[in-house]
């Protein structure tokens, strides 16, 4: 496969992953900003974009945060790279490149859903059309993985597209559990209290865990209990366990494809092996931050050994 037809499929569903995880972060967001008063659900609002990634531009543009203006520079904001928008064009123009190399149900479902969702973004987002809008936008991700399962070939498109999805959910994953303990809380002081307790409900939400966390752990909600979930878990699809599970075997079988092992193979064995060997009790003791930065620091190397063993620059 040549090396731009993958590295089309590869980022296709690295984006198409990004902008999910950013609308189930802003569905979190809305549904707890809702319940709240005005100055407290502007600081909902402060976590929300926080988690996203996109403080420091949102700052830039903005000097308070109130709902809309929080939702429409996610969702939409010219001035935004990271917004919504512009991943979801970043997606379709991926697939573009890798047309040849995707099966017709998958290229209809990502074209008619940035027809949808770019026709839904075209102007500024009300209170009214946000929660739909947002459903749209995950319903197109659901869409596509399931065309993508559906009906392409198990063959080198098939598992350098889900290399993207899993290397992508998992830093998501990573990311906003770190954020949680140095952004989202505020001070020490709220640490089980009805605050803190409603952080880690947004963080469940965010993955979309929490009816599989609550049906496993009789509906408590307790931080330990909530990062072993998100962590080690591997029943759980966006845990990072599962991903890097899902990953090895995706680099395996292009490993197996191409007759011999890349970089990335070692690194996956390695980064694979320091997880299943750790307990929450241990990730702890370290520091669940220092853990976290190890994660992503090890996933982000794994994902430019991939790009560097099948040459995505040639």
């Amino acid at each position: 496969m040549l090396g731009r037809t993958a590295n089309g499929l590869f980022w296709m569903f690295r984006y198409l992953e990004r902008a999910e995880n950013t609308a189930r972060l802003l569905d979190a967001g809305l549904r707890m900003a809702l319940t709240k008063d005005l100055v407290t659900a502007e600081e909902e609002w402060r976590s929300v974009i926080a988690t996203s990634g996109q403080r420091v531009g949102y700052e830039a543009k903005h000097a308070s945060y109130t709902g809309m203006q929080a939702w429409n520079f996610m969702l939409r904001e010219k001035s935004n790279p990271a917004c919504i928008l512009s991943m979801f064009g970043l997606v379709r123009q991926n697939a573009r490149l890798a047309r040849n190399a995707i099966s017709g149900e998958l290229w209809e479902a990502i074209n008619e859903n940035w027809l949808v969702v770019k026709e839904q973004l075209s102007k500024p987002v009300g209170e009214n059309r946000v929660l739909d809008t947002v459903a749209t936008i995950r319903r197109a991700g659901t869409l596509a993985h399931g065309a993508m399962s559906g009906s392409m070939l198990r063959d080198e498109g098939f598992h350098f597209a889900r290399a993207g999805t899993f290397i992508e959910r998992a830093d998501s994953v990573a990311r906003i559990l770190d954020i949680k303990y140095y952004l989202l809380l505020p001070s020490l002081s709220y640490v089980g209290s009805s605050l803190d307790t409603g952080q880690w409900d947004t963080v469940l939400r965010s993955v979309s865990g929490d009816r599989a966390y609550r049906w496993l752990h009789a509906g408590q909600i307790d931080a330990r209990g909530i990062c072993e979930f998100l962590i080690l878990d591997d029943r759980f699809p966006r845990s990072l366990a599962f991903c890097h599970s899902a990953l090895r075997e995706n680099l395996a079988a292009l490993a197996r494809l191409h007759g011999s092992e890349g970089e990335s193979n070692a690194l996956m064995r390695d980064a694979d092996t320091r997880l299943n060997d750790l307990s929450i009790d241990e990730i702890f003791e370290q520091g669940l931050h220092e853990f976290l930065v190890d994660f992503t620091v090890s996933n982000s190397a794994i994902a430019e050994a991939i790009s560097t063993d099948y040459r995505f620059l040639a």
